[in-house]
């Protein structure tokens, strides 16, 4: 009989690098690398696991997981790239036609993004009475006068409580246009807010198709290595899904690199409540990290000049990274960085540009065993300012996260992990882990597969109703791959509900399990 298969390979791929690593059942790391990421991001993939894979050697045929976080979904809306065209329906007329569906998009995201949009009647009250009838007729008038489109997106008042209409729509609309029609509805998407769960809507559908070309890179390279392994995807609360959801619900993936290297640091230091920064070639990402997984943003979150509401890390973003270029003369930092082309253009490496890992050189950093060429004085000057300068941001930053607490452990990991002094005012201890500097693909192949359901109802029923959102999380969690004997509820959040005829509150539940032993490698799409 055969041995289990038990190592798991995480990946992380950041603006600068692309890390992995090979973690066994008891969470050992077994191998670690960090390459380049590439502009097709593919190549960054192929790169990182071919290396981990070479330092296993005949235990590669143990591999039985591999886990990617990516930016891509988070760059495509940036750039507007590959992005398919989405036809929006809102059910709530006549009760919410004064501000029209994705009107305070960007112009340009529009143009590439949007086949139309339209307002019908449908929707609910906060108590669940219907605003108007669905308009059953109204929906088909309004996808057939388009000029085509790649995805339906739906959003209806209340939806995550009140499920039936949308749920409706889509069997509409696979009925009329075919069971492969791609429609995606607000209730999976995001929490109760209307038009940030309708913008979320709205750019998981055009994140469709770039879904599917990552889930398939990611296919090739493991085919490419003879792997036999399941493959999954970060989602932003530092919990996992299928490559099957993460399909279904790119927008998920926006927000995952932060939340792994949260994760991550975590299980590196054994640190359950402290701030961690992971400090990169480009940026430098703080959080909190509270029982473990990443605080989340009570706040509506901007993605590429839109406003959204789906769960996202607590993160601050400074542009303070190895990378970050420095202004010989002033010793300004930023906010330019040369990112992965540090290699090639930093002074440390033979190159002609001053960056913030050449002022830690200088002041006396161990960088790869280099030392810096002979510098003009007016270029050391200015990289010590530039250093002290981005010690006062971090100062600044810790601060602001830690709402007045000097107790909690400040874990530093990341490539850029020098840039960070070990007696940085504001903070407690300086924690510092072994493999800190992969711990962004450590929280990818540690994380636990998640789901999350919202609930309203009148304060008088809310067992119920966090008996409902907790069946609900849980099967979503399940859906995203969690083993369905251990799932459990993890988080439950109520928030009280102003303006409404009875006392009512929001229910937020979250559910994550380890990942089930079940399913087969899926070849990839030729």
């Amino acid at each position: 009989m055969n041995a289990p298969r038990t190592l798991s390979i995480g990946v992380d791929v950041g603006g600068t690098n692309t890390d992995a690593v090979v973690l066994d059942d008891r969470g050992t790391v077994l191998a670690a690398t960090k390459q380049p990421t590439t502009a097709d991001v593919t190549g960054g993939i192929r790169a990182s696991i071919a290396e981990v894979l070479a330092q296993l050697g005949e235990r590669r045929d143990d591999v039985a997981r591999v886990m990617l976080g990516t930016t891509h979904a988070t760059n495509a809306i940036v750039s507007r790239r590959e992005l398919g065209r989405v036809a929006m329906v809102r059910l709530g007329a006549p009760a919410a036609t004064e501000y029209p569906p994705l009107s305070g998009w960007p112009a340009d995201l529009t143009s590439t993004a949007l086949a139309g949009t339209a307002m019908l009647g449908g929707g609910h009250m906060v108590d669940g009475t219907p605003i108007a009838p669905l308009d059953r007729d109204g929906i088909l008038r309004f996808l057939d006068g388009l000029g085509g489109f790649d995805a339906v997106a739906v959003a209806g008042i209340f939806s995550p409580s009140f499920p039936d209409q949308e749920l409706e729509v889509a069997a509409l609309i696979r009925e009329h246009s075919g069971p492969d029609a791609q429609v995606f509805l607000s209730q999976d998407i995001g929490p109760i807010g209307l038009l940030e769960r309708e913008n979320a809507t709205a750019l998981n559908a055009a994140l469709h198709g770039v879904a599917r070309s990552v889930t398939r890179a990611l296919l090739t390279v493991v085919d490419e290595q003879g792997l036999d392994a399941v493959t999954y995807f970060a989602q932003n609360d530092g919990t996992l899904m299928s490559l099957d959801y993460a399909a279904q619900y790119p927008v998920l993936t926006i927000g995952s690199g932060p939340a792994n290297s949260i994760r991550g640091a975590a299980y590196l230091s054994g640190a359950d409540d402290a701030i961690v920064v992971d400090v990169g070639g480009t940026t430098s990402d703080l959080g909190v990290l509270v029982n473990g997984f990443p605080r989340e943003s009570t706040l509506p979150r901007e993605i590429g000049g839109v406003r959204t509401n789906f769960r996202m890390p607590d993160i601050l973003s400074l542009g303070i990274g190895g990378g970050t270029v420095v202004d010989p003369a002033s010793g300004r930092v930023g906010p330019a960085s040369v990112g992965y082309r540090i290699e090639h253009e930093g002074l440390l490496f033979g190159g002609a540009t001053p960056t913030l890992t050449d002022a830690a050189a200088l002041a006396g950093a161990a960088i790869d065993g280099r030392t810096l060429p002979s510098l003009p004085g007016a270029t050391r000057s200015a990289l010590r300012s530039a250093l002290t300068l981005a010690h006062e941001r971090l100062e600044e930053a810790v601060e602001r996260l830690s709402l007045g607490r000097l107790d909690l452990p400040l874990v530093v990991v990341g490539g850029g992990a020098f840039l960070v002094p070990d007696d940085l005012p504001g903070a407690g201890p300086v924690i510092r882990p072994a493999h800190g500097g992969v711990a962004n693909a450590v929280g990818a192949a540690i994380s636990l597969a998640g789901g999350r359901a919202d609930q309203m109802s009148d304060v008088e029923d809310r067992d119920a109703a966090i008996e409902a959102a907790s069946r609900a999380a849980i099967a979503k969690a399940i859906q995203a791959g969690a083993d369905p004997l251990q799932v459990t509820v993890v988080d439950v959040l109520e928030t009280p509900v102003s303006y409404t005829t009875r006392p009512t509150v929001k229910v937020s539940v979250k559910a994550a399990g380890p990942l089930a032993h079940l399913g087969a490698h899926v070849p990839a799409a030729t």
